[in-house]
């Protein structure tokens, strides 16, 4: 069994997408995930999973929280905007509808937000996964959601 193997087996599997953020002395950062899990009501906990090799994943291991914008159906350039790798962080912001959050940005237009406090870390082999716990939620736009199936995003 090959990594790329379970890639293309996971694939056939919609996953939900949304856009995680924090902010490390001043500076934001910001990628799509299709991890976002819910993992516990109480307490109201979250994980990701973040791949060591993503620009993000340092400035969230040392960040004390994170938000989660979850997208809507129509926010296909939003996840794609920030799937892309090698854009320098302050680059990453140009163009892209947000709003201040306690831990970070949070995308204009989503289903939904989170603010997570950050309890634990965990690593993963080539990632690692951060739970954390959910401080504040609120309710966005109504509809679809997104997806990532088949390595596309479509609305669900």
């Amino acid at each position: 069994m090959t990594g790329e193997e379970l890639r293309e087996v996971m694939r056939r599997f919609p996953a939900p997408v949304a856009v995680v953020t924090t902010e490390v002395d001043g500076e934001r950062f910001g990628l799509t995930v299709g991890s976002l899990v819910s993992l516990s009501l109480a307490p109201p906990l979250v994980g990701i999973s973040i791949g060591k090799d993503s620009s993000s994943h340092e400035p969230l291991r040392q960040a004390a929280g994170w938000t989660a914008s979850l997208l809507a159906g129509s926010q296909q350039t939003v996840a794609q905007h920030f799937a892309r790798r090698g854009i320098p962080p302050v680059a990453l912001w140009n163009g892209v509808d947000v709003r201040e959050g306690t831990r970070g940005p949070l995308v204009v237009g989503a289903l939904a937000w989170l603010e997570c406090r950050t309890v634990s870390q965990h690593d993963a082999g080539d990632h690692t996964i951060f739970v954390g716990e959910v401080e504040s939620t609120e309710r966005g736009a109504t509809g679809p959601g997104l997806v990532y199936r088949d390595g596309g995003f479509l609305p669900a």
